[in-house]
């Protein structure tokens, strides 16, 4: 693969994302994720999947360059569909799956750290989904998973100000389970992960099965009409005009159409 490595040790496959300079999510890299899994789906030596970034991020975000090549919203609606699907796959993963986020999740990477099953963040990281900044949307069920883990009034504050939240944050508002200094970050997720590799992989199975049942038929609908909206968005004035000003690193001014 191009952009993930990884090593075992322990039961635990420590999972490297390195596309930098800010481990942007590309299309390239999302189909590497579900490579990943099914590389990994049957090898008996892994029972933990940890996922980090290498460098400076998590991940910040999908490769809004990427976003200039594509030209229907027809397309930008197939392209959120095919995320979803990948980071579903994460999210029902049979082995558990856990994200270590320092620097920054934002947009796209905070949507694949949000389908991990545990998230660990360094106190000092940025998590967010600035999305309508660009004039956009989520489109990688973000605006389903992250109200389902902070509740509607903060989901709400996170998606409409655009502005992210700190790990610190992130723990006192559900999204992260444990906050820890960068430097004993990745140790202490580490830790987690091999005490969680010692329990039955048979039991930890079960048990991801049982936890997707908290997810409603609404939960179902809310996904593809996300991936519906994208596509719509995508094609409006604003969203162009957002994509543009975010390459050309200036203030994009929104009309509403």
């Amino acid at each position: 693969m191009e952009f993930l490595s990884w090593t075992v040790e322990d039961h635990v496959a420590k999972v490297s994302i390195n596309r930098p300079p800010a481990n942007a999510l590309s299309r390239a890299l999302i189909l590497e994720v579900n490579e990943l899994l099914s590389a990994v789906e049957h090898d008996e030596s892994v029972r933990v999947i940890v996922l980090h970034g290498e460098g400076r991020f998590f991940s910040a975000g999908a490769d809004i360059k990427e976003f200039t090549k594509i030209k229907t919203g027809e397309e930008f609606s197939e392209l959120a569909a095919s995320g979803q699907e990948i980071f579903e796959r994460v999210e029902r993963f049979s082995k558990p799956v856990i994200a270590s986020i320092h620097g920054a999740a934002l947009g796209g990477g905070l949507e694949l750290a949000m389908s991990c099953h545990i998230r660990t963040v360094s106190e000092n990281a940025k998590l967010g989904l600035p999305e309508l900044q660009l004039g956009l949307i989520p489109g990688f069920a973000g605006t389903q998973r992250l109200p389902r883990l902070v509740g509607m009034p903060k989901a709400a504050e996170m998606l409409l100000t655009s502005e992210p939240i700190s790990g610190v944050e992130a723990v006192q508002w559900g999204l992260a389970n444990r906050a820890y200094t960068e430097d004993e970050l990745l140790a202490k997720t580490m830790e987690l992960a091999t005490k969680i590799a010692k329990k039955s992989p048979v039991a930890m199975k079960a048990a991801i099965e049982m936890l997707q049942f908290v997810k409603t038929a609404a939960y179902e609908e809310g996904v593809k009409a996300e991936a519906l909206s994208f596509g719509t968005v995508f094609v409006s004035e604003d969203a162009q005009e957002g994509i543009s000003a975010f390459i050309e690193k200036r203030e994009p001014t929104f009309k509403g159409k």
